[in-house]
């Protein structure tokens, strides 16, 4: 862990404070609704602290019922009552409107940062997803945001409340007794800067608390997301010890939190409670004095307790606050990272044309001393079939994710049509390609609404006959639910060829001007692959086509054969042409496959 994020876990740094900035300008859409809400909040306060100065009076009638008419003192303790009685109902009608306020305020911002921190994560670059963990960015949206949730609702409305109850009941103590006051202050600046100590040391756990959470919510999802692998291997005792020792470390830093809190908490109840003590003591020497009346004394000590429990209670909120701050520093570092820049203003509308690689060098981010291609050059003519071969690790698929544009930052150009790709409108670039991926990741609904992915203003006829071209009608019509059957998470109820077909279905369906076939069928069993590649062949009529194989003899009839090794392109032409070449990589890829 650098420096700079050490520093930053023991203060309040200027970048939290801008983060706890950012975070209220969700709120300031509903900022009147929160205006009007605080304006309860301030009358609920106001109302709470009128009930000490009551009692007092309360006291004073009763202890005057000695000296005056039985009628006067009983309609004065009558009177008094009402008071008490009018000021609760008051209390508890400002207290409704204060929390029905806070809460809409509360869901609405919270909803928009839901929305908003999912929307800038599903635009943001593929480096970003390549250096981070789904589980910990799951995290990121439920657990910090749960926080928020609790904070905005409950905790910052209280601790305003706790503020408006300390200014206030300072104010009224000093009206009582301005030396009972200063003798009570005496203790908070004690208080004050050891509740400082306290809370920075609690947001530092905090925040240490919420990272690993995150780190074993992402075992959870890892371990879910292979299960099939984890039973095959037999390794289920092993997730376990995996997960167990992170959540372990979560109970240890939770409780050393709890601990320093219990101390915290502990200190401030002993020093409002010594507070107190010495008030009354205190009252009552100035009462022997003539300085103070007993009803005053007795509204004096409701005011104390009230204050020093306001203290108290500042403490705890101070915390939860920190608490919150330092869970959402993760959450305001993603929204900081920067999106993939889709040129809205660089609407191409011509068509792609050739495809051509002039130049190209390229490194992964991750990897910036080891080229994954160097200095590429050739062109995919327009309606034409190119393939892509070579052993694993040749960069075949590091092309296709440099048309895709997953990656922007390379050396020379890659043209569509006449077009630099990095001039094209990102939107507009994908939106003219399709892919049929090696592994078919599905979505957990039904087939419809998987196959529709690739045009979600499809109609059902329309989608029906994207697969029955995609020959995936013949196996979907023998479910019982056909078209409705629901596939299960990321599709296992589905096998691989079947998948495959429906990911075809969906590249027929988006009707794109250029496909990208990424090991289609490397993955299937011979009867799968029949099936699928009659499906390909039905979607690359009359469409470039970039196929990228393992199996040569679904190259057979490229248009183009492209052999690359370690990033570069090491022969080029047609199938029955690279065979005739005995020393050619081509030739040996071929005669190690019929091996």
């Amino acid at each position: 862990m650098s420096e700079e994020k050490k520093k930053r876990r023991f203060s309040i740094s200027k970048e939290q404070i801008k983060n706890a900035k950012k975070l209220f300008k969700y709120i300031r859409p509903y900022r009147f609704t929160f205006g009007v809400g605080m304006v309860f909040l301030l009358l609920s306060s106001i109302t709470s602290m009128l009930f000490p100065a009551l009692m007092g009076k309360l006291v004073d009638a009763q202890s005057g019922s000695m000296e005056l008419s039985d009628g006067l003192s009983l309609n004065s303790i009558h009177e008094v009552g009402i008071a008490l009685l009018l000021v609760f109902v008051t209390q508890a009608v400002f207290s409704y409107f204060r929390i029905i306020l806070f809460s809409r305020v509360t869901e609405n911002m919270l909803a928009d940062l839901r929305q908003g921190t999912y929307w800038h994560m599903i635009r943001l670059p593929m480096t970003f997803f390549n250096k981070n963990r789904v589980g910990e960015l799951n995290s990121r949206i439920s657990s910090d945001v749960s926080i928020l949730q609790e904070t905005f609702t409950t905790t910052l409305a209280e601790f305003l409340r706790q503020i408006l109850t300390i200014v206030v009941g300072i104010a009224f103590l000093a009206f009582y007794s301005v030396k009972l006051t200063l003798a009570m202050l005496a203790v908070l600046p004690v208080l004050a800067v050891t509740a400082v100590v306290f809370g920075k040391y609690v947001k530092k756990l905090s925040k240490q608390t919420q990272d690993e959470i995150a780190k074993s919510n992402t075992i959870v999802e890892e371990t879910f997301t292979a299960i099939q692998s984890v039973k095959a291997f037999v390794n289920e005792k092993f997730e376990f010890l995996r997960y167990q020792k992170s959540t372990n470390k979560v109970k240890t830093i939770a409780l050393k939190n709890a601990h320093w809190r219990g101390l915290f908490s502990t200190f401030i109840i002993l020093g409002m409670f010594g507070g107190i003590v010495i008030v009354i003591w205190y009252g009552m020497v100035l009462r022997e004095q003539g300085e103070i009346a007993i009803g005053e004394l007795f509204s004096f000590i409701l005011y104390s307790v009230f204050v020093g429990s306001s203290f108290g209670g500042i403490a705890n909120l101070t915390t939860q606050i920190l608490k919150a701050i330092g869970s959402t520093e993760s959450l305001m570092e993603i929204l900081e990272e920067k999106e993939e820049h889709f040129n809205d203003d660089a609407e191409i509308a011509e068509p792609f044309g050739n495809i051509a690689f002039n130049n190209v060098t390229f490194s992964y981010p991750s990897r910036p001393d080891f080229p994954a291609l160097k200095n590429l050059n050739f062109t995919i003519p327009e309606g034409k079939r190119v393939a892509l071969v070579g052993h694993s690790g040749a960069g075949k698929s590091t092309i296709t994710q440099l048309l895709l544009k997953f990656y922007d930052e390379f050396e020379g150009e890659i043209l569509a049509g006449n077009n630099n790709i990095k001039d094209w409108n990102l939107s507009s670039l994908r939106s003219k390609m399709g892919i049929v991926p090696q592994e078919v990741l599905l979505f957990g609904g039904s087939i419809m609404e998987n196959i529709r992915y690739g045009k979600p203003d499809a109609t059902d006829e329309e989608v029906k006959m994207a697969a029955e071209a995609a020959y995936a009608k013949e196996f979907i019509d023998r479910f019982p639910e056909g078209y409705d059957t629901v596939v299960g998470e990321r599709g296992v109820q589905l096998s691989g060829g079947q998948r495959q077909r429906v990911a075809i279905a969906r590249a027929i369906l988006k009707n794109p001007e250029f496909l990208i076939l990424d090991e289609a069928t490397s993955a299937l069993d011979t009867e799968s692959e029949r099936w699928v590649q009659r499906a390909l062949e039905n979607v690359m009529k009359d469409r470039t086509s970039l196929i990228i194989a393992h199996r040569l003899s679904t190259v057979k009839d490229a248009d183009l054969i492209i052999v690359l090794k370690d990033g570069e392109i090491v022969e080029t032409g047609e199938h029955q042409e690279l065979l005739a070449n005995d020393s050619s990589l081509y030739k040996e890829l071929t005669d190690m496959q019929l091996v």
